[in-house]
């Protein structure tokens, strides 16, 4: 598995196309595009993570940066302390939802936001440059540890507007949460437990040995579904290593779906401004081509803007910032909230969701059913000798007059009542088939259809 270098960072399985090697190279890149600022750094948990932080670490002292170290911490704690500190970047050190044997390297910029494509070019060009030259003895950077950083970030969490913690305290929701052994295990459970929640622990150890395959999706959490059951609780909540994903179970044991994350915020948030603004116009919501259309039809429903950009959490942050959103994100259960920082962040999210439910008084599935009622379906296929850049021109000239077409990333093709959108992963050796109907079986027809169409070529 050769080594992805992407708008993601960079990522790889440890030992094969992540070496200490690749590892020092854009590290000391980055250090490099920081004109040798302070760079705050954190890991996923990963049993990887400790060895690849010092390898960081050292290069960055040697480069002559100062490094705040955080520690085990989610990435979007990494992207508050860049703001807090007012540091010259960010790097966390992750895989995200990849399997255990992967690690790589998410770098930020000094706003909190992930480099952009053409900063991203930048840094890979200046990773290309040889020989580097490192700082002398008396000009090396000074290592601060600031693990209280987590606690910084749950009361950015409890300060935000939306937030009323005695009206969620009162409720005593009992909550399952699972955080795989990653970086959540520490953060999530605290913060629930600031809100008055009875927490069930699943997978919060901080081991870094995955308890199951750690992207959350309803495959890999049967065994969440099954205690939130056991356990006659209120909701479970699952996170991704890196906790920037958020999806949630309801009290019946059934996921309402990594989409219905962001769609039930949306319309929370949006409820929340309209009812505030008196009047004034609510700022728009940004989301990426992939989202369901649940949140085009809420933001129709209080009057607001929607704008989709393409697929990357830092394209979604740059248009946020650019018309001053007031919530955003992507559908893989990745709420974006300016009001705490313009990145996903689960925690966040989890907020969000438990000031909801307190507010609804119902249940989780009683709150989804409100919401406009779609159902998507996510399939894949490995490239192998494909070109993806022909396949997704042929199958443009093959659909056009019969869809919608777009093609800022990949191939979106909107129909009266479904899409399909077809694209490259920034992350894995794939195209992603993303599609969407009202019904299950349609969304799977679809998935069914252009994995046929696309395994032709």
């Amino acid at each position: 598995m050769s080594l992805m270098v992407s708008i993601s960072g960079i990522r790889g399985v440890v030992g094969s196309s992540l070496t200490p090697e690749t590892i020092v190279k854009y590290t000391a890149a980055f250090a490099e595009y920081c004109n040798g600022g302070t760079v705050v750094i954190g890991r996923d948990g990963r049993i990887t993570g400790k060895s690849i932080g010092h390898l960081v670490s050292s290069t960055l002292l040697q480069m002559g940066c100062d490094v705040v170290a955080i520690g085990v911490c989610p990435t979007p704690t990494v992207a508050l302390a860049v703001g807090l500190r007012k540091a010259a970047g960010g790097i966390s050190i992750t895989a995200s939802h990849n399997p255990m044997e992967w690690n790589g390297l998410k770098f930020f910029a000094p706003t909190g936001l992930f480099l952009d494509a053409d900063e991203n070019r930048a840094l890979w060009a200046i990773a290309e440059r040889q020989p580097r030259s490192y700082a002398p003895w008396n000009k090396q950077g000074k290592h601060i540890a600031e693990p209280g950083l987590l606690d910084e970030h749950i009361k950015n969490i409890l300060a935000l507007p939306y937030i009323n913690t005695a009206t969620v305290r009162n409720k005593k929701f009992r909550v399952v949460v699972d955080c795989v052994n990653a970086a959540g295990g520490v953060i999530v459970p605290r913060l629930l437990r600031e809100f008055g929640c009875d927490v069930i622990e699943m997978n919060c150890e901080g081991s870094g040995i995955f308890s199951h395959t750690p992207e959350p999706l309803p495959e890999n959490l049967s065994d969440l579904c099954s205690r939130v059951r056991s356990e006659h609780a209120d909701l479970g909540i699952a996170v991704d290593p890196d906790v920037d994903r958020l999806v949630l179970i309801d009290e019946k044991g059934e996921s309402i779906g990594e989409e219905y994350t962001l769609a039930s915020v949306v319309q929370f948030v949006l409820e929340k401004s309209s009812r505030n603004r008196s009047g004034s116009r609510v700022p728009p919501v940004v989301i990426n081509l992939s989202t369901t259309r649940a949140i085009e039809d809420i933001a129709s429903q209080f009057g607001v803007a929607l704008i989709r950009t393409a697929v990357g959490e830092i394209n979604v942050a740059k248009k946020m910032k650019e018309v001053g959103a007031i919530i955003g994100g992507e559908g893989n259960g990745g709420v974006i909230l300016p009001a705490s920082h313009i990145g996903r962040d689960a925690p966040v999210g989890i907020g969000l969701i438990l000031q909801q439910l307190a507010e609804f008084g119902g249940t989780l599935s009683e709150l989804k059913k409100t919401l406009p009622q779609y159902s998507i379906t996510k399939g894949k296929v490995e490239l192998g000798t494909l070109n993806p850049d022909a396949v997704l021109k042929s199958l443009e000239a093959q659909f056009s007059g019969k869809a919608k077409i777009t093609t800022s990333d990949g191939l979106k093709l909107d129909f009266p009542d479904s899409w399909v959108h077809l694209r490259k992963s920034n992350t894995e050796p794939i195209i992603r088939i993303i599609a969407e109907a009202h019904a299950k079986r349609e969304a799977d027809d679809l998935v069914k259809q252009f994995t046929n169409e696309i395994t032709k070529h």
